[in-house]
């Protein structure tokens, strides 16, 4: 399964969610709301899940082995890198 498109969706300068992410494979499936966060140790992926109960979440979609989720991580990270430095490049109008 190869990863074919990856799309920034939102971008937050505050808080600790720091981008919401859509990610495609093999031009067939696609898993949106996955989200970029701040965590303690840096930037971590966050699964797209649902509440669950008594402030409980479970994942909905997610990689059974953490190649995949290494995979997914780096072209997430990789595109997030890119979309900053394409915004940090923007001049504003004056």
């Amino acid at each position: 399964m190869n990863i074919t498109d990856v799309r920034i969706r939102k971008i937050n300068d505050e808080g600790k969610m720091k981008a919401v992410v859509s990610i495609t494979f093999d031009d067939e499936f696609v898993v949106h709301d996955i989200k970029i966060i701040e965590g303690q140790n840096g930037l971590f992926i966050a699964m797209p899940s649902r509440k669950m109960g008594e402030g409980d979440f479970r994942d909905i979609a997610h990689p059974l082995l953490s190649e995949t989720r290494n995979k997914i991580k780096e072209a997430i990270f990789a595109e997030y890198e890119k979309v900053l430095a394409e915004k940090d490049a923007e001049v504003p109008e004056e």
